[in-house]
């Protein structure tokens, strides 16, 4: 039951929040259908190697191929921005209250600690995803309602770097949580088990890199409004 709801609660954060992204940049509607097909096809991709038990952390090429799926987005993001000034401007052409709101979707995190309950999930990983995840997606409306009236900017930024924080903390805590990877430094029972498969490993693989470049996003708003404001 517990897998059952978690497809339709993460199928539904995905599909919405790609949507809702594609939505906010000031681009023209074809732009923004190829945008939706290709995060479509990519969520896809992760899906099929995950059913291919390909992100498995006994499977020798689990760690670096689920590494992959994580980083690839990011790279890419991140190059094209440096590179474009056109990338740069749809990025930053979208509303930060928007941007920030969008991380509702995190107060999924408690399915971690569903998963740690029933014992597919074990160690500090379910517990510091799932706690960080749950306070990250609380705090990011009144955050976001902050940031719509030109307030709060140190929370802004103190939240921002918490939400980041919180990701790559949990990446790393179910990198060396994996049993039989190689990089496994913590023996707990499961482990990070539950994410190498599907519906859980569309978390790291599809929603992490999502919520990790959005969470770049917001600090180069956050860094360009400092230096107009010190100018």
């Amino acid at each position: 039951m517990l897998d059952f709801i978690g497809t339709i609660v993460l199928a539904a954060a995905i599909i919405v929040s790609i949507n809702a992204l594609a939505g906010a940049m000031p681009i023209s509607t074809s732009q923004r259908l190829a945008l939706s097909v290709g995060a479509g096809l990519w969520t896809g991709l992760a899906a099929a190697l995950a059913g291919a038990k390909l992100f498995s952390g006994a499977n020798p090429i689990g760690p670096p191929m689920i590494g992959t799926v994580i980083v690839f987005p990011l790279v890419a993001t991140a190059a094209a921005a440096a590179i474009s000034p056109s990338v740069r401007a749809l990025l930053q052409g979208m509303p930060m209250p928007f941007l920030i709101g969008l991380n509702f979707w995190r107060v999924a995190g408690g399915f971690f600690l569903l998963l740690a309950a029933e014992g597919r999930l074990g160690g500090p990983f379910p517990y510091s995803a799932g706690w960080g995840e749950i306070i990250t997606g609380a705090l990011a409306l009144p955050v976001a309602w902050l940031a719509l009236r030109g307030q709060g900017s140190a929370l802004v930024w103190t939240w921002n770097a918490f939400g980041m924080f919180d990701l790559v903390a949990a990446v790393t805590l179910g990198i060396v949580s994996a049993n039989g990877s190689p990089l496994q430094i913590i023996h707990a029972g499961q482990g990070s088990e539950a994410v190498q498969m599907l519906p859980w490993s569309l978390i790291p693989t599809v929603l992490v890199p999502m919520f990790l470049i959005v969470h770049g996003v917001i600090f180069a708003r956050l860094a360009r409004a400092t230096l107009r404001a010190a100018s």
